[in-house]
């Protein structure tokens, strides 16, 4: 009954409006926004470097909505921390490596833009990768290290 409740337009509004005001939430939105803005500016100046952006933006859109609707818990067989952490950082480093690249070539504006911008996204994808890191390692409690036959 109550996944039923669950799967229901205002529960999946109320879900949807309820994960966005999270950290996780907004870093997620921002990469969504971000890497679409790109996209706008390298399609203007040169297209090769929007498959990048599309990816991206396509994978954040992912993890978004497997966040929102909580499928990371249903589906406990994919570590989904370590899976968002290694996007992210792959994410940061494919965009600092072509906002040099696209930089140093000198386009238009747009492609300057778009460069600029994408070093912008490897401030973000790196932040989100850094914050997502130290949530695996809270995950681990350590073992206890006193001795269970008393003192002696």
């Amino acid at each position: 009954m109550a996944d039923s409740e669950r799967l229901s337009a205002p529960g999946c509004w109320a879900a949807c409006t309820t994960f966005s005001r999270t950290r996780k939430g907004i870093l997620l939105l921002a990469e969504i926004i971000l890497c679409l803005v790109i996209l706008i500016c390298f399609s203007a100046g040169t297209s090769g470097y929007s498959s990048l952006s599309v990816v991206e933006m396509v994978l954040a859109i992912v993890f978004f909505v497997i966040y929102m609707c909580d499928l990371h818990t249903r589906a406990p067989f994919i570590n989904w921390p370590w899976s968002d952490f290694f996007r992210t950082l792959i994410a940061a480093i494919l965009y600092l490596i072509t906002s040099i690249f696209v930089l140093v070539e000198r386009g238009n504006h747009s492609k300057i833009a778009a460069g600029v911008l994408g070093l912008l996204a490897t401030c973000l994808f790196g932040y989100d990768a850094y914050f997502t890191f130290p949530l695996r390692q809270q995950r681990h409690t350590a073992a206890p290290t006193d001795p269970t036959d008393g003192p002696v």
